[in-house]
């Protein structure tokens, strides 16, 4: 396997990449020299292992070396585009572009693109999706109740919904699609943020060779928020053709990388991995996560490290006995019991809501990126943090209860950057019962 191989030769890596530029030498020196920056040098050998293991396969199907073997780091025709694709379809073939302003150097994340609101907001009657004849303007004529400037700032009333032209706009070439979702910290606050594109049909879903702008559906649940042109609710994955994911490749990734971190037979891997959530909190004296507190102040979504979370949530302890009970009015943050990692080959998803598994949703912000829990960008394996909220009625909710899966899906190639490394702007890796960025650390 290419990556033993790799491993082999790792300990000459500072000396290859001086420049000895000869069989694998070759292959890490050109690794290194294409992948790194000044940001990702304090990732740990794993990543270049991979990274290195990459450029020998590639190497080796140009017949520029002639002793390599089969590689599982190879680069593939499909799956999801890892960062230095994502600059590529900015930079060259124009198939993600900007209206007004560049796209930024810290948009980019591992796996992933952060959309941008734009300067307006429509406050809407009701959510909607374009459907097959029709265009998201042209469906706001009829729907539009107010329109809001939001170039210096705006607030977006809880219980309100709100449509927001992006910033980015898309000319997707073929065989390539995207997909939207919820930042972490708009899912933390209950910020409820799906994606739009004219003749839609889906949310979150953007089809294939799709050329036009992008749309953000925004509805504070809990708390009113304050956003300007330039704030970061979504972000956007874009896939290259249609990668398969099967049971087997689940089970092997398991075996191989350990990213539950739970023994889980493999009759329990079947349309990506169950998560467990806790309610006993032994890690963490008995705290099992927060409830948002009724009729709190404003928040601006663009402040980091800034409020006082008393002023906005109320800690949740174990219950003595039993499970806990959901009610419908409140809004939690939980956590999972296992710990997760995503290796620098794969990104994961978590599949938010099912309702074989009870009357509540979990999980707004679904993305987690590559190197997120993994030894390669500094984890130790990172709890999956749950944003719940029951429907309808009171739920009880037990310890160990599988709340949600995480599916995984292969990267074209390993990214040049990974989450919880410098460059990236990690808020959670290593977390345990984490609220939004916006809060004071406890």
């Amino acid at each position: 396997m290419f990556v033993h191989f790799a491993e082999k030769h790792f300990p000459r890596l500072n000396e290859l990449a001086r420049g000895r530029k000869q069989g694998v030498g070759f292959a890490a020196w050109l690794a290194i020299r294409n992948t790194t920056n000044s940001t990702s040098w304090n990732v740990k050998e794993e990543y270049w292992v991979a990274q290195v293991a990459h450029r020998i396969n590639v190497l080796a199907q140009q017949g520029v070396l002639d002793d390599a073997e089969e590689s599982d780091s190879a680069a593939h025709t499909t799956g999801i585009l890892p960062s230095q694709d994502l600059e590529h379809l900015v930079r060259v073939t124009k198939e993600i572009g900007a209206i007004e302003e560049d796209i930024q150097d810290d948009q980019y994340q591992p796996a992933s693109l952060d959309l941008r609101l734009g300067p307006v907001a429509y406050r809407v009657r009701a959510s909607f999706l374009p459907g097959e004849r029709s265009t998201v303007k042209q469906r706001l004529a009829d729907l539009a109740m107010h329109k809001m400037d939001i170039s210096e700032g705006g607030v977006l009333e809880r219980g309100c919904v709100y449509i927001v032209p992006l910033l980015e706009h898309l000319n997707l070439r073929h065989r390539t699609s995207a997909m939207g979702n919820p930042k972490s910290s708009t899912g933390r606050l209950d910020i409820f943020t799906r994606l739009i594109t004219d003749y839609g049909t889906e949310f979150d879903r953007v089809r294939e060779q799709y050329k036009g702008p992008l749309y953000a559906e925004v509805s504070p649940r809990t708390f009113s928020v304050l956003v300007r042109k330039g704030s970061r609710l979504s972000q956007i994955r874009i896939r290259r053709g249609n990668p398969p994911t099967t049971e087997k490749a689940l089970r092997r990734l398991q075996e191989e990388s350990q990213v539950i971190g739970s023994d889980i037979s493999e009759d329990k891997i079947r349309d990506g991995f169950p998560i467990r959530v806790d309610v006993r909190g032994d890690a963490s004296g008995g705290l099992i996560g927060y409830k948002a507190k009724n009729h709190a102040g404003l928040i601006d979504i663009d402040k980091v490290r800034h409020y006082d979370l008393r002023d906005f949530w109320d800690p949740v302890q174990a219950p003595r006995k039993g499970g806990l009970v959901l009610d419908p009015a409140d809004f939690y943050i939980l956590a999972s019991r296992e710990s997760v990692k995503v290796p620098p080959t794969h990104a994961a998803e978590m599949i938010a809501y099912d309702t074989l598994v009870g009357e509540f949703r979990v999980h707004y912000a679904g993305f987690f990126d590559p190197g997120f829990g993994h030894p390669a960008a500094g984890g130790e394996g990172s709890r999956a943090v749950l944003e719940v909220r029951s429907y309808e009625v009171p739920f009880v909710i037990e310890d160990g209860q599988v709340v949600g899966r995480l599916t995984y899906e292969r990267l074209t190639s390993p990214p040049n950057r990974l989450y919880g490394t410098g460059g990236v702007k990690s808020s959670y890796q290593k977390q345990g019962i984490a609220l939004s960025k916006h809060f004071k650390p406890q």
